[in-house]
């Protein structure tokens, strides 16, 4: 596969009308590095985040062993690329028809819930051909936790009251030969402090049904850098973490588990896009919110942008700038700000960052527009967690800093 050195060059080499997304390998693989060795337990990639079987190779390739899936293709997809992989189907709603596949067929031995009903129906579909009932389901009850401190809530759709988890963790463990707790913080969650609050929530749980855990999972909510959210230190959370890991009440042996999706695909991918029209503080792109900018239209998510001038530089002042993309909606509007030269123009390109989560998983051919080439560079992406910079440092007169 050809690497190009970054994203001029790509502007240069091609001047694509077309959007062109970014890989860099080299980062992601970084980033699994960085999770795989430093978080004190197991890290499983949340594969929603980025689907990519690029980026599962290469998350493979670097420590990533297990990985949370949640929905049957994405059973599927990871079993075919990774064999060896543990998959762990981490939705607590799932149909039967699912379940009995992922078991059967895909060796899925980890399943999360949130009601009887679910528990229930995990154990019915993966009762053997003599109606035996499965002796190897890792089970895990989600608990409902706040999303206070994280950037997008996911505090209202899944997970177990407080009041109400103990008799469910009673009974998960009747029929569970591992029983874990889970939780989700939300997304990009600011502080290590959003953990503490749900770890807290753990321990009375466990407290009220007085069983035997084997396992914690803190979920995902690891965050990444973006224009006016540089969060702490990963370190930190990791530290935090484990230390009120240790004074739970739970099995001497009991396992650590996270479930990082941004944290792991965030800085893999940026993406070309095309200036068509400037309407005073208004860009017409051909990128917006039926693709990978659906973030940045829907929840107001502030992407760093760098731009690529057609003929030699723009000027160093930087101006707010809303963007438009390419369909015939009004609806597919990116208010920002986003801070670019206040002489760009039609026919300049844009350098869009940090859209390797869920961002370029979330493409679609809408109005006929999604279409666009994939390619690998080797700079390195406009914010990292990972380096030890937390500035971006790259050469450019048109680069917006982090701080």
């Amino acid at each position: 596969m050809h690497q190009y050195p970054d994203a001029p060059s790509v502007a240069r080499t091609f001047a694509p009308d077309e959007p062109v997304i970014l890989n860099r390998p080299h980062a992601a693989g970084r980033a699994a590095r960085f999770f795989a060795t430093k978080f004190p337990g197991r890290s499983l990639y949340a594969v929603k985040a980025n689907p990519s079987a690029d980026l599962i190779k290469v998350l493979w390739d670097n420590g990533i062993t297990h990985f949370d899936v949640a929905s049957i293709a994405e059973v599927r997809l990871v079993r075919s690329i990774l064999p060896d992989a543990t998959l762990c189907f981490m939705h607590p709603v799932k149909t039967a028809s699912a379940i009995r596949e992922a078991y059967f067929q895909h060796g899925v031995r980890t399943f999360s819930l949130d009601t009887f009903e679910e528990v229930e129906k995990i154990v019915e579909a993966t009762r053997d051909g003599h109606g035996d009932r499965a002796k190897d389901l890792r089970l895990c009850v989600r608990l409902r936790v706040s999303s206070e401190y994280s950037e997008l809530s996911l505090a209202s759709k899944f997970g177990i009251d407080l009041a109400d988890a103990g008799p469910l963790l009673q009974a998960t463990r009747q029929v569970a030969d591992w029983l874990g707790v889970c939780f989700h913080v939300g997304s990009q969650a600011m502080t290590p402090f959003a953990y503490v609050q749900a770890l807290e929530r753990t321990r009375a749980a466990i407290a009220d049904a007085g069983v035997v855990i084997d396992m914690i999972d803190v979920g995902g909510g690891f965050p990444s850098a973006y224009p006016g959210m540089e969060p702490p230190p990963l370190e930190d959370y990791f530290a935090i973490i484990h230390r009120h890991f240790e004074a739970l009440p739970i099995a001497y042996n009991a396992e650590l588990w996270c479930e990082p999706g941004r944290a792991l695909s965030a800085e893999y991918s940026s993406m070309i896009v095309k200036v068509e029209k400037r309407r005073g503080d208004e860009l017409f792109i051909n990128e917006g919110a039926y693709g990978a900018l659906y973030d940045a239209a829907h929840i107001g998510w502030r992407f760093p942008v760098e731009c690529i001038a057609r003929d030699g530089q723009r000027s160093g002042e930087l101006q707010g700038f809303s963007f438009y993309g390419p369909t015939c909606d009004d609806a597919d509007f990116m208010e920002g700000p986003f801070m670019l030269p206040a002489d760009i123009k039609a026919g300049d390109w844009i350098e869009v960052g940090m859209l390797g989560a869920y961002g370029a998983a979330m493409r679609t051919a809408f109005n006929g527009f999604g279409q666009g080439d994939v390619l690998t560079v080797g700079d390195e992406p406009m914010a990292s967690l990972y380096t030890g910079e937390r500035v971006d440092k790259r050469v450019s007169d048109n680069v917006v800093s982090l701080r």
